[in-house]
């Protein structure tokens, strides 16, 4: 069994099989002509039931061939120009590279002694980052000890760990004696990491109080002044405002500037979910559109959403490093004090995990071979096409478009001129996502609005065009016409 182990001997080996494993994705992703094949649970869970776990193949030849029918055959595909689901991004080759390296050599960013120049890799991405946010940088040195700034960070494995770990410094520098009095103030729009953070956190249930938004789906600052002078009235502690900076549903950006106000105002933490709209700061063109981000106290950031990065590659970033050490606890046999006294950079001081994977690597590589205005062409692409996406939903008289886009994402719902109940309105179009999701000609996302179920398209994907747009919109129409159809049919 030593010879499946990747070291100096099986050196020859391990190229033939990644070459292998890569020759096979390839042909893959050239012969996908649809984002999905429309595979049920039921149909497929039968071929894993008939796998022996206890039994293997034998080489990696035969495990590639398997893998075929479990996965590759089946796999929802994000490079596909009509996957407009979900926040899924196609990603970009220097960033699979980079996985390959990473995986191979398996770094592991606790401790400077199982990563070395991995460790001072994400601290420099870790600056480059505050710097386009505007918290400013450690003066290039990746040992961040420059006293004119000390804005700080750390990669994490995504969004709701980044904002978990934001939410927790947040609570610690509020410094309430009593948690159960302590209030975290978020859009109605904001993600629901927030209040699962909270329940993590032991706050009370109450704790997480739901400011409403416009007609943009923007946070309401009227409403967040009321609500934070009415908790302070109570004698209740502002722990956080949470701002979104990219809505899961909207892509709306709520209002920074004014939020930053209201913060500093009540001493309230102030935290800004940058998870989609961090494509912004690689952006020439809309980058003012975060105005205001500068002044938050934490940042986070999803490399694998808008900078086209694999999962997973997410950041936290803070404006005072310092902060990060409520994050930290040292072990002897790990990271003892005597080595942030040597300044030896162990990133397990600032991480709420251990072990963790050299994900930073993968934008290192995107970077160093794109740019990061190659980065930013991409994302403004997407958000251009949703603009143009826009025009044509409100254009359509089949359809209601819910709000003009901010960023790449549109929520609407088909709308037949000649139905007048909410409920078959509703059924008609949750019938046609599921009718369009079996066919597998396309992957739309679902959401509500007001108590109404609507159909949303998130575009990540630079070569969706307006024509597969127009294409799926026709789908969609076709679908929820069959089941009103139908529906019309049994009812008499």
């Amino acid at each position: 069994m030593r010879s499946h182990l990747l070291n100096d001997t099986t050196a020859e080996r391990y190229r033939r099989t990644a070459t292998a494993a890569v020759e096979r994705v390839a042909d893959k992703l050239a012969a996908t002509d649809r984002p999905f094949t429309g595979i049920t649970p039921e149909q497929l869970a039968p071929t894993f039931d008939a796998i022996d776990l206890d039994r293997p193949l034998g080489d990696t030849t035969a495990a590639l061939d398997e893998l075929e029918s479990v996965y590759l055959r089946d796999a929802v595909y994000f490079h596909h120009p009509r996957y407009l689901a979900h926040l899924n991004c196609p990603v970009v080759i220097p960033a699979v590279a980079a996985e390959a390296v990473l995986s191979a050599v398996n770094s592991s960013l606790d401790t400077w002694d199982q990563s070395a120049g991995a460790t001072l890799i994400e601290r420099r991405l870790i600056d480059w980052t505050a710097s386009r946010i505007g918290f400013g940088t450690n003066a290039g040195t990746s040992l961040g000890t420059n006293a004119e700034t000390n804005a700080d960070g750390v990669f994490t494995s995504g969004g709701s760990q980044s904002n978990l770990q934001a939410l927790l410094l947040a609570r610690e520098e509020a410094k309430a004696t009593d948690s159960a009095k302590l209030r975290i103030f978020a859009s109605e729009c904001g993600h629901f990491s927030v209040q699962k953070s909270a329940k993590l956190l032991g706050l009370t249930p109450e704790a997480v109080i739901a400011i409403p938004c416009d007609n943009d789906k923007r946070m309401q600052t009227l409403a967040l002044a009321r609500e934070l002078a009415r908790c302070t009235s109570e004698g209740l502690v502002p722990m956080a405002v949470v701002a979104t900076a990219g809505t899961t549903d909207f892509g709306s950006i709520d209002p920074l500037p004014e939020i930053a106000e209201l913060c500093e105002l009540y001493g309230a933490w102030m935290h800004v979910d940058a998870a989609y709209g961090c494509g912004l700061l690689a952006s020439r063109t809309r980058r003012h559109l975060l105005d205001g981000i500068e002044r938050a106290d934490s940042v986070t950031v999803d490399y694998h959403k808008s900078f086209f990065q694999p999962v997973s590659s997410s950041a936290l970033l803070v404006r005072d490093g310092a902060t990060l050490r409520h994050a930290t606890y040292h072990a002897d046999y790990l990271n003892p004090r005597r080595m942030a006294e040597e300044r030896i950079p162990n990133q397990v001081d600032k991480s709420l995990q251990t072990t963790r994977r050299f994900d930073a690597l993968k934008l290192w590589m995107t970077l160093r071979t794109m740019g990061a205005d190659g980065v930013g062409e991409l994302f403004d692409e997407v958000c251009d096409l949703a603009g143009d996406g826009w025009q044509l939903l409100a254009g359509d008289p089949r359809y209601d478009v819910v709000v003009r886009p901010t960023l790449s994402t549109l929520v609407f719902r088909y709308i037949p001129a000649d139905v007048t109940s909410p409920a078959m309105i509703d059924r008609a179009n949750l019938y046609a996502r599921k009718a369009l999701f079996a066919s597998g000609d396309a992957v739309v996302a679902g959401t509500k609005v007001g108590g109404k179920h609507y159909l949303k398209f998130t575009l990540l994907n630079p070569e969706t065009t307006l024509t597969d747009i127009a294409a799926v919109l026709d789908l969609i129409a076709g679908h929820a016409e069959q089941y009103l159809g139908e529906s019309l049919v049994h009812a008499s």
